[in-house]
Order: C-alpha cells, then structure tokens, then sequence
C-alpha cells in the first residue's frame, strides 16, 4: 500500500466509495457465526485495495470490481496467517457474497458496507396487499350502507 492516490483519482461510482467500510462474515465451524469486521478500501479504475482487521487479525485486500455488473473479486490475506478468496455483487447498499478457503473446504457468506450507512441485512421486506376487488364488495355488502331509521 505504499502507492499514493490522488482523491481525483479514485472511484466516483456512488456504489464503491474509498474510505472505511464495515462488515460481517459468517461461519458454521468453531467459532460459529456472525464475525465483524473493519475496513480500509480504495476502489481505482476497477482495482480494489485496502486494509482491516477482525477477530482471526489483520489483513490486506487486493482485487477488482466491474461497474457493469457490480461484480467483485478479491482476496483477503491475513498477516502471517491464510488467504481467503471472496466473490460478491454490490447491488447499491453494499457488497454481498460468499468467501471461501477451497484447500480447507471452508465458506460462508459475507456482507459489507460503506461504514455510517445502515446495515443492509436488517432491513426487513414489508409487505402489503390490495384486497382483490370481491373481497372489497363482499366486505361492503355484509354491512348496510344506511343504519334503518326506527
């Protein structure tokens, strides 16, 4: 990471802003679970760099991403320790995906995001429904429009 970059030079699409990112990483063998991480990324010319660190240590990243697909490529490297490739798509609230150590046979899922936006795996779908025109009719006629007068 000794190359210096100019602010001018880094990414200006919105879905891949340079700066700190935060995350998760999920596991089922010991420890099991939802892993956070912390990230120091830089997205140039389809070209991903950066820095973190979670509870395995600290690591680098270097990869790519497409601004077509929003596909993204990368491979964490742990300092002193194993590598782990990751595969993911950012669709606009960040990067999700799946990580994987092939010679272990180990992988899990993935999300991250631009660090102060929200976390996008708790937003929740809300759903809601017209009622179909002759429920709406059936409801309206088991009611009488005028109460009788006595």
């Amino acid at each position: 990471m000794g190359e210096k970059t100019q602010a001018s030079d880094l990414e200006t699409d919105p879905r891949f802003p340079s700066g700190p990112w935060i995350g998760f990483w999920i596991q089922k063998p010991v420890p099991p679970g939802k892993h956070a991480m912390e990230l120091q990324l830089r997205f140039r010319e389809g070209v991903i760099t950066g820095d973190g660190r979670d509870w395995v240590g600290k690591f680098s990243i270097e990869g790519s991403y497409e601004l077509t697909t929003g596909a993204c490529r990368w491979i964490k490297r742990y300092l002193g320790r194993h590598t782990v490739q990751y595969n993911g798509y950012n669709e606009g609230r960040g990067i999700w995906g799946r990580w994987e150590i092939a010679d272990e046979h180990l992988h899990g899922g993935f999300c991250i995001w631009p660090e102060g936006f929200p976390d996008p795996s708790l937003d929740r779908l809300k759903e809601e429904a017209d009622l179909p025109v002759s429920k709406v009719s059936e409801t309206l006629s088991e009611e009488p429009l005028l109460s009788p007068t006595p």
